[in-house]
């Protein structure tokens, strides 16, 4: 059986304070739950000291580089998340394929190296309102999944992976995905990893839902046989809120 996740992505938001006070909150109330592991993703400046307090929550990046070290100033490498016992890294979220450009050849670099060292990338995958109305969404979600798994080989490692589908329509709009529209979306992703790399993978691989997650729908999401828990954005900054939501995983 799969256990559910609950992450919950900061962006670039916070202070020392803040992440201090976030990670004995945290500590407290994941120690309280069974059947969901809980991920905080901390800007980068605040992972190291949240990793090294961390004793029931597991830790994400939300970027790396896809080499390990060299002449990429401002860059954090895999190599170094590994360093200070970060478990996860996002790879491929909506908003670094939009702002900054990135490209699905580099996001298969990201997800290789990442498994190479050792870190499950969390992929992010998702289509735009428009894809959506032309009924391209499955479309835009296969090929940004197949694309960022050319060539890997998950024959001896099935966990090694966790996939968040994000429509962007509902990133940071307060517009949510319906829980029938999510679970639609989950069971093709699902079919999409059994039909391309192994039935086996398809029903281990964590699939999260990240279109805006809040206390108010977590419950009818989790409930879903293909949804696996959520990566959350802005709700994650309010711990009661982010409190709720993870109890609602480990209660799905």
């Amino acid at each position: 059986m799969r256990k559910s996740i609950v992450a919950g992505n900061w962006k670039m938001n916070g202070t020392q304070a803040f992440a201090h006070h976030m990670s004995q909150a945290m500590n407290e109330h994941a120690q309280t739950l069974q059947g969901v592991e809980v991920v905080v993703s901390p800007p980068a400046v605040f992972l190291s000291h949240i990793q090294h307090v961390a004793e029931s929550y597991s830790c994400a990046a939300q970027n790396a580089h896809s080499e390990q070290s060299g002449a990429y100033t401002g860059e954090i490498s895999l190599a170094m998340l590994r360093d200070i016992g970060c478990k996860y890294v996002l790879v491929g979220h909506s908003e670094r394929r939009d702002m900054f450009d990135e490209t699905e050849a580099f996001i298969s670099r990201k997800v290789t190296a990442a498994i190479e060292v050792g870190i499950v990338p969390i992929l992010c995958v998702g289509e735009s309102l428009e894809q959506r109305n032309i009924g391209q969404a499955n479309a835009v979600v296969k090929r940004q999944v197949l694309s960022a798994l050319q060539g890997l080989d998950f024959s001896s490692s099935t966990d090694s992976l966790v996939i968040a589908y994000e429509p962007i329509w509902a990133i940071g709009t307060g517009e949510t995905a319906t829980p029938e529209q999510a679970q639609e979306v989950h069971a093709y992703v699902r079919s999409v990893l059994a039909d391309n790399i192994s039935a086996d993978m398809a029903q281990r691989t964590r699939i999260l839902y990240g279109g805006s997650v809040s206390a108010s729908t977590a419950q009818s999401l989790f409930k879903n046989t293909d949804i696996d828990g959520g990566l959350v954005g802005g709700a994650s900054l309010k711990i009661e809120d982010f409190k709720i939501i993870c109890s609602a995983a480990a209660d799905s």
